[in-house]
């Protein structure tokens, strides 16, 4: 485990492991379960299986109907709807780092969190309410990208925004170790 700071730092034990699923609302945990219909057509590793193809699909559909507001499956994936009770919460999750700061030593003093390997770089970015902006003051040396982490901190419900992607929590970092 590495504490993020030479001065003493909180117990790991004082961190609540949770999982990315905790960090959605319910209704839209749903609707991304539970795609539109015409989702089974679509032949897995195909171009329209790609997430943005599919936004793009669920959009083309609606305006082919008539329908103009966005579908519980479209919401779900641009939503920065979060669970009010976990502002201000010590917890510990797993994720990937997307740096976003280094310092001179190439150390990450900021990152995205996000659940899965290539978000926002590779392939679109997550909803909003799966991706973690992550803010630490020393800073930390990251082996490699494809790697998972753990990170621990005190999350916040605090909306933040950049060009590659917007993130619906926030987060001070306490403690970060390889998963």
């Amino acid at each position: 485990i590495t504490a993020i700071a030479d001065k003493e730092v909180e117990p790991i034990t004082n961190f609540k492991t949770i999982e990315w699923v905790d960090l959605m609302p319910a209704h839209h945990l749903d609707a991304i379960l539970n795609p539109p219909d015409y989702f089974v057509e679509i032949e897995d590793g195909t171009v329209e299986d790609r997430i943005d193809s599919s936004i793009q699909t669920t959009i083309k559909k609606g305006e082919s109907t008539g329908v103009q507001e966005l579908s519980k499956y479209q919401q779900a994936l641009v939503s920065t709807e979060v669970i009010g009770a976990m502002d201000g919460q010590k917890i510990r999750l797993p994720g990937y780092v997307v740096p976003l700061e280094l310092d001179e030593n190439r150390d990450v003093l900021s990152f995205f969190l996000v659940p899965f390997f290539g978000a926002c770089i590779h392939a679109p970015p997550p909803p909003p309410n799966q991706i973690i902006y992550v803010e630490s003051d020393e800073g930390f040396l990251l082996e490699s990208l494809y790697d998972p982490v753990w990170i621990s901190g005190t999350i916040s419900t605090q909306l933040k925004e950049n060009d590659l992607a917007t993130a619906a929590y926030t987060m001070k970092l306490s403690h970060f170790e390889n998963f």
